[in-house]
């Protein structure tokens, strides 16, 4: 008996003595840096995962680190040890738009970073006021045509939004101008009140206004019809093949991050979000689910950042 209790106080010590590189992954808190501040959309979004995440991983921590549209908290993240301890919850700002809009960004999206998984995409709808005469996507850019100069749409300069409204200018031919504002509420209450012509807007915020009346719902920049607005086609629909515009974020790692680390975590966003509660945990804040494996989000990653590069130096815009 004496021998066993000797044996087995020495394999307890020396599984205590084994240096944290050799333990179980993970076996301290890790690190989600959110390059936004706090109460933000995207940070909103990132609590929600990490509140499942733990569950799964243990204390998964948020590191709000803003600044300079989302770049400096993505530097960071790219720097940090590629030990799977720090994470960026990154979007299509930081990791697509951004390479083309900030001059010395610091980091590459995908040189810098091993994807993980993507979270949740977010389309827009494109609100018309109803004082301008059209009712589908078709007649609007007739009017427009008719009227070069004359229609405008409001959007905060760099965003999504905005190069959408870009993107749409670039594919139909038409004149329109872009109005500048420092935030979306803003953009949207003049849409509302007839001041702005029109806007792209996540689909959540407006819903309530198209079933109200208040703005008139053209198109969508979904890949497919939202179940929101089930009645209003899609740019692809609408003969815009490849028109797709959405705010999507997910999660990457420092690159040299372990593969079985990369793979640990990506099977444990996707299990946090197997169940209908959690689901309608991203539903609740205007997001469709939408996870797959690592290699898929990082092909999609490499096809949006040339897609926003083009549309970027049509716009003209480059941020500090």
């Amino acid at each position: 008996m004496k021998i066993r209790a000797a044996l087995a106080a020495l394999l307890l010590a020396a599984a205590t003595a084994l240096p944290a590189q050799a333990q179980p992954y993970p076996n301290r808190p890790i690190k989600l840096i959110v390059p936004f501040p706090p109460g933000g959309p995207v940070d909103v979004m990132a609590r929600v995962v990490v509140q499942r995440l733990a569950i799964g991983l243990g204390q998964v921590i948020i590191d709000n680190r803003p600044g300079a549209g989302g770049t400096l908290g993505s530097r960071a993240a790219a720097m940090a040890e590629p030990d799977g301890y720090t994470l960026l919850f990154g979007s299509s700002t930081t990791l697509a738009a951004g390479p083309s809009l900030y001059r010395n960004l610091g980091y590459d999206p995908v040189k810098s970073f091993v994807p993980v998984g993507m979270i949740s995409s977010v389309p827009f709808v494109l609100a018309i006021s109803p004082h301008i005469p059209a009712l589908t996507l078709a007649e609007l850019v007739a009017y427009a045509k008719a009227n070069p100069g004359k229609v405008n749409f409001g959007a905060p300069t760099g965003t999504l939004p905005h190069l959408t409204g870009v993107m749409l200018k670039m594919r139909t031919g038409i004149d329109i101008v872009h109005i500048p504002y420092k935030g979306a509420a803003t953009a949207i209450t003049d849409v509302l009140s007839g001041q702005m012509d029109m806007a792209f807007e996540p689909i959540s915020v407006m819903v309530g206004h198209v079933r109200e009346g208040t703005v008139i719902p053209l198109v969508v920049t979904g890949a497919t019809r939202s179940p929101e607005l089930p009645d209003v086609p899609t740019m692809i629909e609408s003969g815009y093949p490849g028109f797709v515009s959405m705010s999507w974020t997910g999660i990457v790692a420092p690159a040299g991050t372990p593969p079985e680390v990369v793979a640990k975590l990506n099977r444990a966003v996707i299990d946090s979000f197997r169940s209908e509660e959690a689901r309608e945990s991203l539903a609740r804040l205007g997001a469709e689910p939408n996870f797959g494996t690592p290699e898929s989000f990082g092909a999609m990653i490499a096809a949006e950042i040339p897609k926003w590069a083009e549309t970027v130096r049509a716009a003209g815009v480059r941020l500090d």
